[in-house]
């Protein structure tokens, strides 16, 4: 089976956790004991007499005070696909878990109170969506309950939406009127709104269209480990061992080893400790090659003719997760993928509004949840695609030289 990776985002206190756990009740992914304890934690109850939220609301403080804080991440699966779920919090001062929880993403649930319709946090959210390159977006009009199951009010709120995707260049959305409290056409198709004729959210997630793993992307592997074992059995054995990040490779193809730019080819593959012929996207393998190269931790094997960029020079779009600002001049640790460089800010171009998606002047000092444009020069030449090529080889974090936390989250543009 696929794995589907989303995440639910919204304002505070729109339903999010709420929604999170009845899609895990209702779809029997809870095991008793937990039952049992969320039943003794419950102190907002609904008709099963247990409160869903207490499920992925995991920090104490997140508890007491009813809201999600951190990015709470929870794992169920039907007999159709798995699923892996990014619980994201509301407040406006926790943009940056939100982005974080996204960045892994291929949907975000975005959900709105039937009471509210759409607020600025929605919009924000929605144009976080944007600029991560969503592939699908789903827009679940909570509380439908409060709001006696209109019809009128739903479809109000869908033509507010449909406005903000329009603007956004959101390439699919799909809308559900639902009460995550009550259930209503999450699992199952809800009594209380017949004049809805679409699928369930579950059904949904279960058949959306996601990546497939096939051979029409193009091919990037990087090297994670040299595997050199140098005994009198394996003396000349050498192996590059990683995952298949996109494509597939097969026994004789050529190859380019970059950043060095030399080329070669594939004289044997390894796959789960056995021969194989063929590796493809998200598969861990190790590749042999014909001629003797220098290759390190971080280097690329990917096809001739389907070259990656190779620049100590790049534009990005980051997003500041750091309380320490951030400055031209900084200098970090560029983490992409299993290569660490040291890099430094050359440029802060432009900050961009979340709000609105506008550019604005930046200032001298970024600060915490800000997003901006600059240009970061990098002591070795990086090898990278473009965000909005390939997710995968076009992100990377910048880490602190000294506390070694992670401080930006980048988008090579």
């Amino acid at each position: 089976m696929d794995i589907l990776r989303f995440i639910t985002a919204g304002s505070v206190d729109d339903g999010k956790s709420t929604l999170i756990g009845r899609l895990l009740y209702d779809s029997k992914n809870i095991l008793a004991d937990q039952l049992e304890a969320l039943e003794k934690q419950s102190k907002n109850k609904n008709a099963n007499g247990i409160d869903l939220a207490i499920l992925t609301d995991g920090l104490r403080a997140e508890r007491e005070q009813g809201i999600t804080i951190d990015v709470a991440y929870r794992y169920f699966a039907t007999p159709k696909r798995k699923f892996i779920i990014a619980d994201a919090p509301g407040h406006i001062q926790y943009t940056r878990n939100m982005i974080t929880g996204a960045s892994n993403s291929q949907l975000i649930v975005i959900l709105i109170d039937a009471r509210q319709g759409v607020i600025e946090q929605t919009r924000r959210h929605s144009i976080i969506a944007s600029l991560l390159k969503m592939q699908h977006v789903v827009v679940a009009v909570n509380k439908m309950d409060l709001v006696g199951y209109s019809e009128e009010v739903f479809n109000d709120i869908k033509a507010q939406y449909e406005l903000v995707a329009k603007k956004l260049g959101l390439p699919e959305v799909a809308y559900f009127p639902i009460s995550a409290f009550d259930g209503d056409n999450i699992v199952e198709h809800s009594e209380n709104m017949p004049w809805y004729k679409g699928t369930t959210l579950l059904d949904y997630l279960e058949q959306v269209p996601i990546n497939p793993h096939t051979d029409s992307g193009k091919a990037r592997f990087q090297v994670q480990y040299v595997i050199r074992p140098q005994t009198e059995q394996l003396h000349d054995y050498r192996g590059y061992a990683g995952q298949v990040i996109s494509g597939v490779y097969r026994k004789g193809d050529p190859i380019t080893v970059l950043p060095q730019n030399m080329t070669t080819r594939i004289s044997k593959i390894e796959n789960n400790g056995k021969e194989t012929d063929a590796v493809f996207a998200n598969q861990p393998a190790v590749i042999h090659i014909e001629d003797d190269i220098d290759i390190s931790r971080g280097d690329f094997l990917v096809h001739k003719d389907e070259l990656p960029e190779v620049s100590q020079e790049v534009e990005a779009i980051v997003c500041w997760l750091d309380k320490k600002e951030l400055s031209e001049g900084n200098k970090y640790y560029l983490q992409h993928k299993s290569k660490v460089i040291k890099a430094i800010v050359k440029e802060i171009e432009y900050q961009i509004d979340v709000n609105t998606l506008e550019q604005i002047p930046a200032g001298q000092n970024i600060r915490l949840n800000e997003v901006v444009k600059l240009r970061l020069k990098t002591a070795s030449p990086l090898v990278f695609d473009r965000f909005g090529e390939s997710k995968a080889t076009g992100n990377a974090i910048l880490i602190d030289e000294t506390s070694h936390s992670t401080v930006g989250a980048v988008m090579i543009v």
